[in-house]
């Protein structure tokens, strides 16, 4: 007989009951056997049954420490999105590890899939929250999520959309709360780094293009945690100090991480009550940080913001050049018209004698013909002495002939009307 030491630890098989219930007759276990069992050692197989668990009974026991765990019912995960399907009964989607050292199963019901803050895509980190359950039919354990949001950049993404959204709907980004910038300011303020290269960008694009404006310098860092709060600052201190006309804030070019901080809400809020005109050159040339949207003005570069708010001093004198020219041709043009119309009167005055003595011969002829225009009037007849006998009815008697006596006639003369009665007829010798 093989010499060997069989060492059996052993509790009785016996339902068991916790504070979560009773477990089941395939869970009846506080204590699993343990063999030790030497290589020249022979086992008693007679006692394996009696220590032996069914595989629902050990899921059940399983399924039982899980879901009586209360960190694991509400229990945030993050991971990497390394497959996920839509189903009509939910989104069923695999979170891993980045190297593939683990794998979480997880399930979005129907009734909660809408709810997430971000879907699950493949290839991109999620914040998850959810709890632990058992599959017993497959001896599996999932996730089943309440709620997911984006990690890494989608996280920053989720973070900037819901700010600029927030923003955007208290009126902040609207077109109508621009402001005209100064035509030729006298003095302008640069919010930048002593530092960096934007503020010797911003001086020499001044000095050559409009010289003798006074540019002050309000110092912020524009880069770092503290970048925000430093920046608003600066713009604070550049409206109490009331000298500048327009406020250009600056920075140059560096990563998308590096100009995260003109994203942040207390820039965004000092730009706004800003009671100087604000023009942002912020050098990126990604999407427009919310610095941007907000202000008056912005430009890519700083030396593109300078040049905004300042003139070309050069292309003023050209303009004025040509204003000059223009000035000078609109008085010669009306200094020509003036002489064409000095020698159209001068013309006209040489005319005049000419036309006098057409007008005297003129008026003569009218005074002619209305002297027999007059001649001839019925009315200067009557007031030469003589009269017109009508009858009642209006004819004219022109014959003592056409009388008899009795007859009432109606005799005009020059002036006014006489009713008289045919006493006798005298007819006339005819010649």
């Amino acid at each position: 007989m093989a010499v060997g030491l069989l060492k059996l630890w052993r509790s009785e098989l016996m339902p068991r009951r916790t504070a979560c219930g009773n477990v089941g007759k395939h869970a009846a276990i506080a204590r699993i056997a343990v063999l030790e069992i030497s290589p020249f050692m022979t086992v008693d197989l007679d006692l394996l049954p009696e220590t032996a668990l069914t595989v629902a009974g050990l899921t059940d026991y399983l399924k039982l420490l899980l879901e009586a765990d209360r960190e694991l019912q509400q229990v945030w995960v993050v991971g990497e999105v390394i497959a996920a399907s839509d189903r009509p009964m939910g989104t069923f989607f695999t979170l891993g590890e980045p190297d593939g050292s683990a794998v979480l199963r997880c399930v979005a019901w129907s009734s909660q899939r809408d709810r997430l803050a971000q879907q699950p895509v493949t290839g991109e980190q999620l914040f998850v929250l959810g709890g632990v359950r058992l599959y017993s039919k497959r001896g599996e354990y999932q996730l089943t999520v309440w709620q997911a949001f984006p990690a890494g950049a989608g996280l920053q993404s989720l973070r900037r959309r819901q700010l600029h959204a927030r923003l955007e709907a208290e009126g902040l980004f609207a077109i109508e709360r621009k402001r005209s910038l100064p035509a030729h300011p006298h003095t302008i303020a640069v919010v930048t780094s002593p530092d960096a290269a934007a503020w010797g960008d911003i001086q020499r694009t001044v000095r050559q293009r409009y010289p003798g404006v006074r540019v002050l310098l309000s110092p912020a860092l524009v880069q770092g945690d503290r970048a925000p709060a430093s920046v608003a600052a600066a713009i604070y201190r550049v409206e109490r100090d009331g000298r500048a006309e327009v406020l250009v804030l600056a920075r140059g070019g560096g990563a998308v991480e590096d100009l995260a901080c003109f994203d942040d809400e207390r820039i965004v809020r000092a730009i706004a009550t800003c009671s100087v005109p604000v023009v942002t050159g912020i050098g990126h040339q990604r999407d427009e940080s919310f610095a941007d949207l907000v202000a008056d003005g912005s430009a890519h570069t700083p030396t593109a913001a300078a040049e905004r708010v300042v003139p070309d001093l050069t292309r003023l004198s050209a303009d004025l050049q040509r204003l000059r020219d223009r000035a000078i041709a609109a008085v010669r043009a009306r200094c020509q018209w003036e002489r064409d119309r000095h020698e159209r009167t001068r013309s006209r005055l040489q005319q005049l004698p000419t036309s006098a003595r057409t007008l005297e011969r003129a008026s003569r002829r009218l005074q002619s013909l209305h002297d027999r225009l007059s001649a001839l009037d019925p009315r200067a007849v009557l007031r030469r002495g003589y009269a017109a006998a009508r009858r009642a009815d209006g004819t004219l008697v022109r014959s003592a002939a056409e009388a008899t006596p009795g007859d009432e006639l109606e005799l005009q003369l020059g002036t006014g009307t006489l009713i008289v009665r045919v006493l006798e007829i005298h007819h006339a010798d005819v010649p």
